[in-house]
């Protein structure tokens, strides 16, 4: 299995979704909050993905990955359109026991095969990224996730945008634009089942298909 492209940089986006912000305690943003993954989190669909035996406390995040196009930096939002690519799903897989150590999430966010992204890229041309389209997470096949990026707080645009005053963006780059409500993490503490070895966890966009992997 080969992974969908070859970026240069995996970039994410967090507490994008009104409905996860909220599950989690936090304070809506007012500009995007960016994080970072290693590259080699990318994984093809279909792959297994290791669970770290030394690590505990992991958690799906189904998510929106715009694929970039061309080089970008320092664009405006209206013109970003024109250097996306196109747009996959993703899985910003999270140890949310590393995630927490500090300030910064980047030790809980780029264990090696954590960011999985497919099943293929949909042109930006057959896809309406303006208009609303239902998110998923299946987990063995039951559904843990039910949004809608309707709900996102920055636009893929203005997301683009953002990056490219502080990134260089080049062709195929990937940025994971943040996930709905419906994480483990958002859960009372007394709930919370953590993912574990064996299970299998989708992420379904409408208009795109649907990125599964299996937990080993």
């Amino acid at each position: 299995m080969e992974n969908i492209c070859k970026p240069s940089k995996i970039i994410c986006i967090g507490l994008n979704y009104y409905d996860h912000a909220k599950e989690t305690g936090a304070e809506v943003p007012s500009e995007p909050v960016v994080f970072s993954k290693f590259n080699d989190a990318l994984m093809p669909h279909g792959a297994d993905i290791e669970l770290p035996p030394q690590h505990r406390c992991y958690d799906y995040e189904a998510e929106l990955v715009i694929v970039i196009g061309k080089d970008a930096w320092n664009i405006s939002k209206e013109e970003a359109p024109d250097y996306i690519n196109g747009y996959t799903c993703g899985n910003d897989l999270s140890a949310r026991d590393c995630q927490f150590r500090s300030n910064q999430w980047l030790i809980g966010k780029s264990l090696p095969g954590f960011g999985p992204a497919g099943p293929r890229i949909v042109p930006a041309s057959e896809f309406d990224v303006n208009k609303p389209h239902r998110i998923s997470c299946q987990v063995n096949g039951i559904t843990v996730q039910d949004g809608n990026t309707a709900d996102m707080i920055f636009s893929c645009a203005e997301i683009v945008s953002y990056c490219s005053q502080f990134f260089k963006l080049r062709p195929f780059d990937l940025i994971f634009t943040g996930t709905p409500a419906g994480v483990i993490m958002g859960k009372p503490k007394g709930e919370r089942v953590w993912l574990k070895s064996g299970d299998v966890v989708s992420v379904t966009i409408e208009g795109i298909g649907t990125l599964t992997n299996r937990l080993v």
